[in-house]
């Protein structure tokens, strides 16, 4: 992996609701362990649970967020977003990349978020 073309990437994926917690670990699994075949490091992630969906995709009315953060290169986007295409509980997926004041800013609210829950 070229160094001067590492980038920082976050992924939020919804992963359909009634698939139970074995499928779901195993959906979450699947694009951590590509991600890592591929090289990327993956800096932090977040499961977020059930939430309710703004409009309703597939017919359903919620969904499983899951948001991981990484860093690869370019062409691993373009390699976990064909995955997520092909994965048929992918209700759908963001992937954008982070600039270093995006960076800053997520990890100084997670060691806010952290200093709060241990005060």
């Amino acid at each position: 992996m070229a160094e001067d073309n590492i980038k920082q990437y976050e992924t939020y994926f919804i992963l359909n609701p009634t698939l139970d917690e074995d499928a779901l670990t195993d959906a979450i699994n699947k694009f951590k362990t590509l991600l890592q075949d591929q090289g990327a490091a993956i800096t932090y992630e977040e499961d977020q649970g059930t939430k309710a969906l703004a409009y309703p995709i597939q017919h359903h009315n919620s969904g499983n967020y899951y948001l991981i953060e990484f860093q690869g290169e370019p062409r691993v986007v373009d390699i976990l977003e064909a995955a997520y295409r092909m994965h048929n509980h992918v209700l759908r997926f963001l992937t954008i990349a982070l600039d270093k004041h995006a960076v800053r800013y997520y990890a100084e609210k997670r060691a806010q978020k952290n200093a709060d829950t241990q005060a």
